[in-house]
């Protein structure tokens, strides 16, 4: 991959259940039209990846498409290109593996979901730099547990508990190049189990992986590289130091929690309605 290349974004937009709680809370007939502040979460992860200047298209799974009209801003966008709208399959690992087959094979991709709220143009910036001067074939970011806390006091989220430091993930990943692309699939094994790390390090990487987790003997680099070499990609973790990239909408409570932190926060360079959505339509 060349420093210099812009990044296909695929945003995995489509609930993972028929009763999704956020989905409820809002009213809306998908989590990602939940609003935030007045504007549709999928809208505000859309705005910040254009305002990072690093993304050149963007690929959306789902919703499904009975439900665009529930958004008409997104359904707006779709309509004229400047997002490419594909349906959802039935969980996200296989989402993400249609959106792939319709990104050139030698383009990098981002890879977020449409429940990332606090997202914003400084993070994509951030891990996309970091990401592309990573010897690797796809990376993940990560936060530190005790960012999140001290930043989010009371807020839970899934940890990752390793004897170098507890960690959060950020639902931001990157494959950088082709053969990192098959970590889709690895991802595809554990996705059941993403809120288990032990269990997931058990039935993935083996009994004695769950033994060294459980005593917190392994570091982070351990753990990737026992993921790399059961995948066959090599793997990097980009640790984020804005603490908001840990913190996505999975509870109603969650909606709560990013409208305190956005009314607080200084206003993205961008209205409502987005300002210049000039992205090209990816083709099939």
């Amino acid at each position: 991959m060349k420093k210099t290349d812009k990044f296909i974004a695929l945003v995995l937009a489509a609930d993972r259940t028929s009763n999704d709680p956020v989905a409820n809370k809002s009213g809306m007939a998908c989590k990602a039209f939940a609003s935030i502040c007045g504007i549709p979460m999928i809208i505000r992860v859309l705005d910040a990846l254009e305002a990072s200047g690093m993304i050149r298209a963007i690929v959306l799974c789902g919703p499904p498409e009975s439900m665009l009209p529930g958004c008409p801003e997104l359904e707006k966008r779709i309509g004229r290109g400047y997002v490419t709208w594909l349906p959802n399959l039935d969980s996200p690992s296989r989402s993400a593996n249609r959106g792939l087959e319709h990104i050139d094979d030698d383009v990098p991709v981002l890879l977020t979901t449409a429940d990332h709220a606090l997202l914003t143009p400084e993070i994509v910036q951030y891990f996309l730099r970091e990401s592309s001067n990573a010897d690797s074939d796809a990376t993940v970011g990560l936060v530190k547990h005790e960012n999140v806390i001290a930043a989010f006091p009371g807020t839970k989220r899934t940890v990752i508990r390793l004897r170098d430091g507890d960690f959060c993930g950020c639902n931001l990943y990157t494959f950088l190049n082709y053969h990192g692309r098959d970590l889709v699939s690895f991802w595809g094994r554990a996705e059941d189990l993403r809120k288990q790390p032990w269990r997931l390090v058990g039935e993935i990487l083996g009994p004695m992986a769950i033994l060294l987790y459980l005593l917190r003997m392994s570091t982070l680099n351990q753990a990737l590289n026992a993921v790399s070499a059961k995948a066959g990609v090599r793997s990097h973790a980009v640790i984020i130091p804005y603490a908001q990239a840990g913190v996505d909408v999975d509870k109603a409570e969650d909606i709560v929690l990013v409208e305190s932190v956005l009314e607080e926060a200084t206003p993205l360079p961008f209205d409502k309605n987005g300002t210049s959505h000039h992205f090209p339509h990816v083709a099939s």
